[in-house]
């Protein structure tokens, strides 16, 4: 194996690839997490990417993937950073009232939205506005205002680094779940190149969820297109979610909990005022953002890490927090939220750090 420094001779021979020695990561997280990368690599053809891959296995480098940097928390300086930056999204002729679609993993998701409307594929537009690459995506398995990305995954293009191939995973190999999937269970293994999804040709509205009807009505709107309901998740979550611009965030910290339907009902009858979502028959949500706020978090502030004034599910960067600070204010919130509801919350974003420093 040779170190590190060796990644300009190793890859600097193929097309498609920038690289980039002592990068600073701040402007690419959403956090604005002041960290260095040793090197960047930027991919912009999958088939570069995967070579890249394949070499820097071989090597046996530490490496650590970053899409659009919006879900992440950055703990330390990292040795190596590639990142997938393949463009292209392609619509299939529609076919049985379904149109299908492949986009490139590095393709911003609320860009791609837009862009399905505008072709005539239906069923994302609840979920306008996520920030990210369309590659984290699947990873997420990311929903919204009752709309999660699953419903519509055919397949996944992956580089599968065990087998050092390009393999199209199902949408029953990508295992989903509720903000889960194979890839956060194996999330050294594969690499998202490109989804392949199924939208309608037709619009099939959802406006049952978190207060999309009442935003289409204050905007006067009596019979929605899909385009409306769009427009007013946009108004909704900027309403709700501070802008990274502003303020460093990554949306949503934490997970909503999914507990037992039993669990819900005990704790709801000790805090009557507890939000309660039906799941299925045997299994419901909670709302986190209510749990943190009922614990005195809500606004709450040590040196520049924080919690939203406005919204106690969202940590904030004030300014020069460190991925650490932030990661220690969220255990703190864990351990209260634990010892008053019985509750265990889990991060949502995901914590980067050198592979060789571990968590402690």
């Amino acid at each position: 194996m040779r170190g590190i420094d060796a990644v300009a001779a190793c890859l600097g021979d193929l097309g498609g690839l920038r690289l980039s020695a002592n990068a600073a990561l701040r402007p690419l997280n959403s956090f604005g997490i002041e960290a260095r990368a040793h090197w960047l690599i930027e991919a912009h053809e999958p088939g570069a990417l995967c070579t890249a891959l394949a070499r820097i296995d071989q090597e046996g480098w530490p490496l650590v993937l970053l899409g659009g940097g919006s879900n992440v928390l950055i703990l330390d300086d990292l040795p190596l950073v590639l990142r997938p930056r393949l463009q292209g999204i392609a619509f299939a002729a529609p076919s049985a009232g379904q149109r299908q679609v492949r986009v490139a993993a590095g393709e911003s998701w609320h860009g791609f939205v837009g862009a399905s409307l505008q072709a005539g594929a239906y069923g994302l537009e609840n979920l306008a506005l996520i920030p990210g690459d369309c590659g984290a995506a699947p990873i997420q398995n990311i929903g919204a205002y009752g709309v999660e990305l699953e419903q519509f995954v055919v397949a996944v293009e992956v580089y599968d680094r065990q087998r050092g191939e390009q393999v199209l995973l199902s949408h029953a190999e990508c295992q989903f779940r509720y903000r889960d999937s194979v890839f956060k269970h194996e999330p050294d293994r594969y690499v998202v190149l490109a989804l392949h999804l199924g939208l309608a040709c037709e619009p099939h509205l959802k406006l049952d969820y978190a207060g999309i009807g009442e935003e289409l009505r204050a905007r006067g709107v009596g019979t929605p297109s899909a385009q409306d309901v769009h427009d007013a998740v946009v108004a909704i979550r900027r309403r709700k979610l501070p802008d990274p611009a502003q303020i460093g965030n990554a949306g949503s910290f934490f997970k909503n909990p999914i507990v037992p339907r039993a669990t819900a009902e005990a704790l709801r009858a000790v805090d009557p005022q507890l939000p309660v979502y039906p799941v299925d028959a045997s299994m419901a949500k909670l709302a986190a953002g209510y749990l943190i706020e009922s614990c005195g978090w809500k606004g709450h502030r040590e040196g520049d890490a924080g919690v939203h004034a406005a919204h106690a599910l969202v940590l904030v960067n004030h300014g020069q927090a460190s991925g650490r600070d932030i990661l220690a204010l969220a255990q703190r919130i864990q351990d209260s939220v634990a010892t008053r509801y019985g509750i265990t919350l889990e991060m949502e974003a995901k914590a980067l750090t050198s592979p060789q420093s571990g968590l402690g």
